[in-house]
């Protein structure tokens, strides 16, 4: 058993067996998308000069961030509910 206790992760796992592994890992996946869109949204924002810029000749370098970044930025944002979830669930549980 994890160590996160009372949240979906765990109670997938009851199930047992092949599908209570799948759902485990669902929910482990959802995880994974945040950090994942953030870390793509920093790189697409410190990358300047890409071959885009070559292709775009209107491109605007006095952004801070370009589309891509920014659409990265919200796509982390929006799939942060289950980092959201979790934290809330760690700050329920009954110490002890």
């Amino acid at each position: 058993m994890s160590g996160i206790h009372g949240t979906a992760c765990t109670r997938g796992t009851a199930k047992g067996g092949a599908a209570g592994w799948r759902f485990a890992a669902a929910e482990w996946l959802h995880l994974a998308a945040a950090p994942t869109f953030m870390a793509m949204a920093l790189l697409t924002g410190i990358a300047d000069g890409s071959t885009m810029d070559v292709l775009c000749g209107a491109s605007t370098h006095g952004m801070p961030l370009n589309a891509m970044a920014t659409m990265y930025l919200l796509m982390g944002v929006f799939q942060s509910t289950p980092w959201l979830k979790l934290i809330r669930d760690r700050g329920n549980r009954p110490s002890g």
